[in-house]
């Protein structure tokens, strides 16, 4: 619930932040003139770090317990709920903006898609503000707009979600006046309650652009009918083929392709650093909005090529044993079907296919299609003729059953195994949710 802009304590809280040098909500981190939210969750309460962060030097804190109130004062700010307080703040300072907010969501490829979309707006902008890491929820939105002490160029938000009604809320927070969904997969299957509940989670977004902001625009790919079906009312801007450009003219490898833009121009082929078909459409939403938002196409492409991405997504590693791709982010099981087929094709090639491993690790989230989901998965590998590990209890279930698989109950468990039976000459992916920490496995292959 937001609070109201006559609310006393609310312009208190406006005029604490105009004064700060920025925001925060962890003592371990607060520093010299910041106002800090003394935010709640299952296992902590801010209220009782208030203190300790004026001690850190917080200008003033933003508290919901009057309890921990010391008589006197007057750096604190109580209000009826911290985490409201900190939303209400931060739709109130994207309200001073005019310039272009993009909000995007999706089921997978989100944290690419808003890096590839920043590189290619700052071949046109000098300051793009965009989420920082995946800080895309309830508390990472505010935060993200509320970093952005002065107007930027174009902001970019990435809006994240576990369950129905949150990107509703994100949205109306951020305020975005283009929009964009990625794609529609199974992620977060238990708590949206299915694949359509997905759908209707994820199409909050349009549904706040329909209802807000009719005239600004959503970018649709037309190889997606389910998202296409929920923007026919908008004002869309299509891409992803030849009647709708920008558009893969043609795939010459899992990292090369050549495309084409409105202009009806020719680029490439261009060599790029993410692999795969799930990752040249991630590009094309890219440069499509780069695009509308003033990127020129020679500039667009230039930025996708040089693209490198971090955090675990999609990295190839090279150590002195065996070729890493690393996707150790994130996963479900549309992301976990991409990347396999992907890396597939990567280890087509004759020479490659014998050495080619994957490294699988647990799918989180996913409620009663916990089992099938792991078990399509492994087959899938199977399927495919990979070499298959798996880590991770739900993995370990799965593989019951199918001898070609060689499970392990957790991270430590396929270290221990890889330290004593090494791989050498191998390439290898590893894929699986953060939880699982697979990352761990690249200093024993």
């Amino acid at each position: 619930m937001f609070l109201e802009e006559n609310d006393p304590q609310f312009q208190r809280i406006q005029l604490a932040f105009k004064k700060s040098t920025g925001v925060s909500t962890d003592t371990r981190t607060a520093s010299n003139g910041q106002l800090f939210f003394a935010l709640k969750g299952e296992n902590f309460n801010g209220n009782l770090y208030a203190a300790k962060a004026l001690q850190a030097g917080c200008s003033a804190v933003v508290v919901d317990e009057d309890a921990c109130i010391p008589e006197r004062e007057e750096r604190y700010i109580l209000v009826p709920n911290a985490l409201d307080a900190l939303q209400s703040l931060a739709r109130w300072h994207r309200r001073k903006w005019t310039c272009p907010v993009i909000g995007m969501t999706g089921s997978n490829g989100k944290t690419t898609t808003k890096e590839l979309i920043k590189c290619v707006l700052e071949t046109a902008y000098s300051n793009v503000h965009a989420t920082h890491g995946n800080l895309n929820n309830h508390i990472g939105v505010p935060l993200t707009l509320l970093a952005a002490r002065n107007e930027p160029d174009v902001a970019i938000i990435e809006m994240g979600a576990n369950a129905q009604k949150e990107i509703a809320l994100l949205a109306q927070i951020a305020e975005p006046n283009i929009a964009v969904i990625t794609n529609i997969g199974r992620a977060h299957l238990e708590g949206f309650g299915g694949e359509e509940g997905i759908l209707k989670g994820k199409g909050e977004l349009f549904d706040y652009m329909l209802r807000e902001r009719p005239e600004d625009p959503v970018f649709v790919h037309v190889a997606h009918p389910k998202l296409m079906g929920i923007s026919v009312d908008l004002k869309r801007h299509l891409y992803g083929d030849a009647g709708h450009p920008p558009f893969i003219s043609s795939a010459l490898s899992e990292h090369t392709f050549a495309w084409t833009g409105p202009s009806g121009a020719d680029h490439g082929p261009i060599e790029v650093n993410i692999p795969g078909n799930h990752n040249r459409e991630n590009i094309m939403t890219a440069i499509a909005i780069g695009l509308h938002c003033g990127a020129t196409e020679a500039e667009a492409s230039r930025a996708v090529a040089e693209y490198t991405p971090t955090n675990n997504r999609s990295q190839w590693t090279v150590t002195e044993h065996n070729r890493l791709l690393l996707d150790a982010y994130n996963a479900n099981p549309s992301s976990m079907q991409a990347a396999l087929n992907s890396f597939k094709q990567l280890t087509s090639d004759a020479a490659l296919s014998t050495d080619a491993v994957c490294i699988l690790g647990d799918m989180a989230e996913l409620g009663s299609f916990t089992a099938s989901a792991h078990e399509e998965i492994l087959d899938l590998a199977i399927e495919l003729g990979l070499r298959t590990y798996s880590v991770g209890p739900c993995f370990l279930r799965a593989a019951q059953g199918r001898p070609a698989v060689e499970p392990f109950p957790d991270t430590p468990s396929a270290m221990a195994h890889f330290t004593d039976t090494p791989l050498t000459g191998k390439q290898i992916l590893l894929k699986g949710s953060r939880s699982i920490a697979l990352e761990g496995l690249v200093e024993v292959l």
